[in-house]
């Protein structure tokens, strides 16, 4: 059964959810800035055995992997690593919908319906 949270638990949970948002944020930008590179090496350490390229990349992937699983043991769904985009999984008149938030944002003010997704944001009006 998923963790439900209310507007208030949700914003609450700011204070550990933002820093690690924001260390995604940076571990994404540092691994789509070698992209290009990576797969050339990719191909060749297949053949090869390895790469000290991607061995430097290793523990971002690692990392990247830990506060995935992390924010994920907390019920908190990650909708967009380059903007920092997520949800909190939230019950609205019994059914299941998103409490949405930005990176930069400075807290929980919206929701959308499950498949309505960004762009169908709407102000949080009850608490």
């Amino acid at each position: 059964m998923p963790k439900y949270y209310t507007p208030k638990e949700a914003n609450e949970s700011l204070t550990i959810v933002r820093p690690l948002v924001e260390e995604m944020m940076r571990i994404s930008e540092r691994i789509r800035a070698h992209q290009p590179e990576l797969w050339a090496v990719a191909q060749k350490a297949a053949g090869n055995g390895g790469s000290p390229a991607l061995s430097k990349l290793l523990p971002d992937f690692e990392r990247l992997h830990e506060i995935l699983h992390q924010l994920q043991g907390m019920g908190v769904e990650v909708k967009d690593l380059i903007i920092g985009l997520i949800d909190f999984v939230a019950l609205r008149d019994g059914r299941e919908i998103y409490l949405c938030w930005q990176y930069g944002e400075g807290s929980i003010r919206y929701w959308h319906e499950i498949e309505a997704g960004f762009q169908g944001r709407q102000l949080i009006d009850w608490e």
